[in-house]
């Protein structure tokens, strides 16, 4: 079968079958446990979770994944500015699941040279600061792992906010050199996530217990008034059209690349 290269960068290609697929929409159909099925059968080991372990969502599609096939691939980025609720969650993750844990770290020179220039809370002067912190703790790192991946997982949800919106469960990720990316509970609401974990008994971080929907760095988080958009808390002297790391947005719609 002829090949569509899709990542000239790896050398890894994506079927004309695969690629018709996932274009045709037809994904839309299947529920979350069929997405992640899918995407191991196609392209483990070369495909990886990314989980913040700092929203229960990652740690749902985790759970659900572990299901399927207990040596699938899960990464964190350690930004050097989470907090330690979040560390200490890492660590009862690992030992629940017997789970490696691969953590991404962003590079000692970008980050000295950043905080040698602009100080260590450059994020709270301009949007175009915080998200040259944001490229530099997150998105640098991430694109050299997905350098080596041909599919990533994720936990965005459409309802999480304007940025969200529009994903499709699966979607060729060109923000990130073209990877495929899976978004399995695309269409779940935060009611249904929490009745997972609860049902499940997925280990969350402690933070959502004192007000905190959504936890990144310690210093972008806070906790939220019951009711308030669980995304409210990050980055809440931005507008919501901006409150993304860029790690799941076009740079041209503000990522800070």
């Amino acid at each position: 079968m002829q090949a569509v290269e899709i990542r000239p960068d790896s050398g890894k290609s994506l079927s004309d079958e695969h690629l018709e697929f996932i274009e045709s929409g037809e994904s839309e159909a299947l529920d979350a446990q069929q997405i992640l099925s899918w995407g191991i059968e196609h392209f483990s080991p070369d495909l990886s979770l990314s989980c913040s372990f700092g929203a229960p969502e990652g740690l749902v599609v985790l759970d659900m994944m572990h299901r399927i096939d207990a040596t699938s691939r899960v990464f964190t980025i350690d930004t050097g500015r989470l907090p330690q609720a979040t560390h200490d969650l890492v660590d009862r993750v690992r030992d629940r699941y017997a789970k490696r844990v691969e953590v991404l770290f962003p590079s000692e020179g970008h980050v000295r040279e950043m905080t040698e220039a602009h100080g260590t809370n450059l994020f709270y002067e301009s949007v175009s600061r915080r998200q040259h912190c944001c490229w530099v703790r997150k998105v640098e790192p991430l694109r050299r792992h997905l350098a080596t991946q041909r599919a990533w997982v994720t936990g965005l949800r459409r309802d999480q906010g304007v940025t969200r919106s529009e994903t499709r469960k699966i979607e060729i990720d060109h923000v990130n050199g073209g990877v495929v990316k899976l978004n399995p509970i695309a269409d779940w609401t935060h009611e249904r996530v929490m009745e997972y974990v609860r049902s499940h008994n997925v280990p969350v971080n402690r933070l959502h217990g004192a007000g905190y929907p959504s936890i990144g760095c310690e210093p972008c988080s806070r906790a939220v008034a019951p009711g308030a958009d669980p995304r409210s808390g990050r980055w809440w002297w931005e507008k919501p059209e901006t409150r993304e790391c860029g790690i799941h947005v076009e740079e041209e719609q503000g990522s800070g690349i």
